[in-house]
């Protein structure tokens, strides 16, 4: 039989795939084209209320704050960032053996409650942490009207 291909028959996934570098395959398999969800990721979110103000603390690992854009638009938080992969074929101390670090973004975006003050909104970034602290408006007391007769 001229033309069998085990992996062509068994597994269709790797039909045209198959190289004899392992890495290679797994590069394939794990590619962006493949799985895209591994293209962006989300940060991990805590939100939570504290002394009469919202806290939002989100875990950046490896993200510098020069790379962070928080934006305030029609009661929307947005939070975004990009790492773009460096396009060099050689390490700095070398030639790369493996490289699962790509190109990376992700962006998050919270409704801010009606309470919420978005013009004293302050957004500190220490270790990995963006801390984002969101005062609440000053809560407005009854006021009683007077009533004049006619």
């Amino acid at each position: 039989m001229k033309n069998m291909s085990v992996y062509d028959s068994m597994l269709p996934v790797f039909r045209g795939m198959y190289k004899a570098d392992p890495f290679e395959i797994l590069d394939r398999v794990f590619d962006n084209e493949y799985f895209p969800a591994v293209a962006g990721r989300s940060p991990v979110v805590d939100v939570r209320e504290k002394d009469g103000k919202y806290l939002i603390e989100a875990e950046l690992p490896g993200v510098s704050e020069k790379d962070l854009k928080l934006e305030l638009k029609d009661g929307l938080l947005s939070l975004s960032t990009e790492r773009k992969e460096e396009k060099d074929d050689k390490a700095e101390d070398g030639a790369w053996i493996r490289r699962e670090r790509r190109t990376s973004y992700f962006d998050r975006s919270f409704e801010l409650p009606e309470d919420a003050d978005g013009d004293k909104i302050e957004a500190k970034f220490k270790d990995g942490l963006l801390t984002i602290e969101l005062p609440k408006k000053p809560e407005s007391s009854p006021r009683l009207v007077p009533v004049k007769a006619a």
